[in-house]
């Protein structure tokens, strides 16, 4: 089973690129990681052919749940708020390059989103969310050893119908 690691994030805003930071470091870590990691920052649609060969996809972003800043969330992607319109902040909605990837089965795809502690112009993340990319990085790796249950569709034997 392949998983991927997607970092998602504005680098530009502070915190907003809080999933750029992570897999920019489990790049670096000397234990090379069990899971393929790619840096996707806003470009979604070139992340397409990586999307289309992976069995699970780990995405890592910035979130808003309106908890303190640094709380860490695990969320089902289909479980996350979609907005009606085909911008967002990251140029396009990451849902539309699920279906653009052409997939005949979805993966499963879980969401480690980090609530934000400062969204302003710069590079760095806030020292809240610095000091957690090593407590992240061990929960995207502990989630990656995950065994996943079966989907609903895999396990039915049927598909998804249109």
């Amino acid at each position: 089973m392949r998983t991927l690691v997607l970092g998602i994030g504005n680098v530009l805003l502070r915190d907003e690129g809080v999933g750029v930071h992570v897999v920019r470091a489990l790049a670096r870590d000397p234990e090379p990681p069990r899971f393929a990691v790619l840096e996707v920052g806003t470009a979604f649609l070139d992340a397409l052919a990586a999307i289309e060969q992976a069995e699970r996809i780990i995405i890592v972003d910035a979130m808003q749940g309106f908890e303190a800043p640094g709380t860490i969330y695990r969320v089902p992607f289909d479980e996350c708020a979609r907005r009606e319109i085909v911008a967002s902040m990251h140029g396009f909605d990451l849902s539309r390059v699920f279906y653009l990837a052409g997939r005949t089965s979805a993966p499963e795809v879980i969401v480690i989103g980090v609530e934000p502690a400062l969204i302003d112009w710069g590079t760095e993340l806030s020292p809240e969310l610095l000091e957690l990319v090593p407590t992240i990085m061990a929960i995207v790796s502990a989630e990656a050893d995950r065994v996943p249950l079966p989907s609903p569709a895999s396990s039915s034997g049927e598909g998804a119908g249109a």
